[in-house]
């Protein structure tokens, strides 16, 4: 029964159309940050290396280098304070959560391209 009363007061609180991306993307998180009255929009870039939760407790990891030093961030998926998730590269894994990332530096921490399903070769 209160399974069923969660799964309700969940729906109310989930978001339409969440985005899709995937582990290993490169993205970029628009988040809205109030200053007093005002409310702006700030970019944080970065490859997601893991995804938690589900329905209204999801959740995803972001991480990025800002002056040599590794930088992580976790956000709800279906936050109010996200704008919007573009979706700038999309990276080849084989795990679902890429916390080896943490211990490379430079090139290493790079991943390889998804090719895209129905390219030009595909229609030939």
């Amino acid at each position: 029964m209160s399974q069923q009363v969660m799964k309700l007061v969940e729906a109310s609180s989930l978001k339409a159309e969440p985005p899709q991306f995937e582990i290993g993307d490169t993205v970029d998180v628009h988040t809205r940050i109030l200053e007093g009255k005002d409310e702006r929009i700030q970019v944080f870039s970065g490859v997601v290396i893991a995804r938690s939760g589900s329905g209204s407790r999801e959740m995803f990891s972001v991480r990025r280098i800002v002056s040599g030093e590794g930088v992580e961030r976790k956000f709800p998926l279906h936050s109010p304070k996200i704008a919007k998730i573009e979706v700038k590269r999309s990276g080849v894994t084989r795990r679902a959560k890429l916390y080896y990332l943490r211990d490379r530096v430079g090139k290493a921490v790079r991943l390889r391209e998804r090719k895209a399903v129905g390219g030009k070769a595909a229609k030939a």
